[in-house]
């Protein structure tokens, strides 16, 4: 049994949410890992190979009763935005010449109801060649959480479904709601399914090809799960109708291919609420979190606001729709706050459960709040949510702050959910300079921020749409801002021997977390720092200890825990980087966030211009391109929504006001 999470840094996939399909380069799903064909957390297809036999016929007459073993050998894979692949495969037959004249393309595509690929046979030889052609496909019926998790591969199996075959089209379910249909198309086809328990099911095609001839046949896998809470969106892609700058230099038209590439995948990552299709928002990131997740959906449509401000607006009304109404300590809901994530059903993680609809998050409230306030600048009219930016707002005042110092923190008090509830959050994000692990409440450094700024937007908003409560509120609101930046000023800065930063965090005592990471950085341009301090912050995160020439770490190299592939002690996350130098703009370093932008550029060149949710922390002085954390989604959405930031940072689209 493998001990790690499955890595998907050397597979490709098509992408068009809910389905996604992961497999080798070759094309072939050999049952390892995260390779398969999914219907958001559902893993439908376990395997799928392709084998041949064929000869060519000297005489030109019939081909043998038993034709020999032939070989696929893989030559050519190209990408096609984020739904098409092409895999190109030379053809070895008995009899045939040295030279490859046999040649097969598969042209693998995804839509959001299901997988089409299209094998297409071409024959060079001097006389006919006969060949059968077999694609076997092995079902599953796997939840994500035992492919995710090794471990819990065994305590989550359940049996293949069982497919019902007539004629060419195979069906089957895997539990109530669900569909699934695998049907081949073309002449000489068939398809027949295994009589035991695996259920692989085997589309054939017998051809004999004459020379300088083609033959072709399609399959086409689509499913449904009428329970599921979020639906696919056939609408045109992100991005279609900006204009963009005339790129000036190579620099520019560098940064408009991974644009290009990033609206691609952004548009493959769309799902809408099933009930209400203008419910639209992007889901986190293939494969592991391909659903709705209120602080990665909140981020992803902040950066893509400029170019697209109607899906801003929709997922500020989808996440309004499941805003907390009551204290749960299982869910860690409370009134008025945004949620953490949505499943069909719960994801199990061993020591830890998330129910299917998980509310442990400290900043997607004030990340919402802030978002309302971004899309109201640029024109729209969310007024209908002014109640919900109350409810929030109320949050902020009522719930966010335990104990009743000004700051937001948290603790998981259900014992089995998130242990961390900001953005870093794995277990062992929150750690001192030595490498120690910081324990709870927690209180981070960047959700100070979120809440000062989210708490004045809050006010503001209020008061311009009349709300009923808008005085009350708006007054508690601008009273605690303040407090919260002469509080946040006499705790959290720290010094150490090259002088003075800001602490990750607070820790249950109250005490600074003195490691240097990155979520300083999110400060700047909140308001909450001064100018002497904003500048102490960038110039601490552009030190060499914290950038790498491809991006900022997540934590110091000089920290007692950094490794380069820790996941947020010391890897590099794309989004996190993009942010800093979106808030760097904002407080006015152009020139570092154009430093910054250029990293995440190069960076984005040793990963075929699509972003990956992290990498590693290693700098450009010790290796030539930046190496993969090989589990990391990709793509995935704050990753791939970094590059407008990126575009407005080196002059491709207009700076943001």
């Amino acid at each position: 049994m493998p001990l790690r999470q499955p890595f998907v840094h050397d597979l490709c996939g098509v992408f068009a949410a809910p389905i996604h399909a992961w497999s080798t380069t070759s094309g072939a799903m050999r049952g390892e890992g995260a390779e398969g064909l999914f219907l958001a957390d559902d893993r439908l297809v376990r395997t799928y190979a392709l084998k041949v036999r064929g000869a060519q016929l000297t005489d030109g007459t019939a081909a043998p009763e038993q034709l020999p073993e032939g070989e696929l050998s893989s030559v050519g894979l190209e990408t096609f935005g984020a739904k098409k692949l092409r895999f190109t495969d030379v053809v070895s037959l008995e009899g045939l010449p040295v030279d490859p004249v046999v040649r097969l393309v598969r042209e693998r595509e995804a839509s959001i109801d299901g997988v089409r690929e299209k094998l297409t046979l071409t024959s060079a030889a001097d006389h006919p060649v006969t060949v059968e052609l077999y694609a076997e496909l092995g079902l599953d019926a796997s939840p994500m959480a035992a492919v995710k998790d090794p471990h819990l591969a065994q305590k989550l199996a359940v049996a293949a479904p069982t497919a019902t075959l007539k004629e060419n089209t195979a069906e089957w379910s895997w539990r109530e709601g669900t569909h699934a249909t695998f049907t081949v198309k073309g002449e000489g086809t068939s398809l027949t399914a295994s009589t035991d328990e695996t259920q692989v099911l085997h589309a054939h095609l017998n051809v004999t090809l004459e020379p300088n001839t083609t033959a072709s046949f399609t399959w086409v896998l689509t499913a449904s799960d009428e329970h599921a809470p979020f639906t696919g969106v056939d609408q045109p892609e992100l991005g279609s109708s900006m204009t963009l700058e005339e790129p000036h230099d190579d620099e520019q038209a560098t940064v408009g291919t991974l644009l290009t590439q990033s609206l691609a995948d952004l548009t493959s990552l769309r799902l809408a609420r099933q009930t209400d299709p203008d419910q639209a928002f992007l889901a986190a990131g293939a494969p592991w979190f391909f659903t709705l997740f209120g602080r990665d959906s909140l981020i992803s449509a902040s950066f893509l606001a400029p170019l697209a401000p109607e899906l801003a607006a929709q997922t500020l009304r989808t996440l309004a729709t499941q805003q907390g109404t009551e204290k749960n300590i299982d869910t860690a809901e409370q009134p008025g706050k945004i949620l953490h994530e949505v499943r069909a059903v719960g994801m199990d993680m061993g020591d830890s459960y998330l129910p299917p609809v998980y509310y442990g998050t400290i900043d997607a409230t004030p990340l919402w709040i802030l978002l309302a306030g971004e899309v109201t600048k640029l024109g729209l009219d969310v007024s209908d949510l002014a109640d919900n930016v109350a409810r929030a707002a109320e949050w902020l005042l009522e719930h966010a702050d335990a104990d009743g110092d000004l700051f937001l923190e948290y603790i998981d008090e259900s014992g089995r959910g998130l242990a961390n509830q900001g953005w870093k959050d794995s277990g062992d994000s929150v750690r001192f300079a030595d490498g120690t692990i910081a324990e709870g409440p927690i209180a981070l450094a960047e959700v100070q921020g979120y809440a000062y700024e989210a708490g004045l937007v809050a006010a503001q908003l209020l008061e311009k749409w009349g709300h009923e409560r808008a005085s009350e509120l708006g007054e508690r609101l601008r009273k605690r801002s303040d407090g919260i930046r002469r509080a946040f000023r006499e705790q959290f800065w720290v010094e150490d021997s090259n002088g003075a930063y800001i602490a990750l965090a607070l820790d249950g005592k109250k005490r600074p977390v003195d490691g240097v990471a990155s979520n300083m950085g999110h400060l700047l341009g909140t308001g909450l720092l001064d100018d002497n301090e904003e500048r102490l912050v960038i110039d601490r995160l552009m030190d060499s200890t914290m950038f790498t020439g491809f991006g900022i770490r997540t934590l110091s190299s000089d920290n007692g825990a950094y490794f380069p592939t820790r996941y947020h002690g010391g890897s590099v996350w794309s989004h996190d980087t993009a942010f800093i130098l979106r808030q760097a703009m904002r407080a006015g370093f152009t020139s570092e966030a154009q430093q910054i932008a250029r990293a995440l550029v190069r960076a984005a060149r040793g990963f075929d211009w699509r972003l990956p949710e992290l990498f590693a922390g290693d700098p450009t002085d010790a290796v030539q391109q930046p190496l993969p954390y090989p589990a990391s989604c990709r793509p995935q959405a704050w990753a791939a929504a970094s590059a407008v930031p990126i575009a407005e940072a080196l002059g491709l689209l207009p700076a943001r006001s």
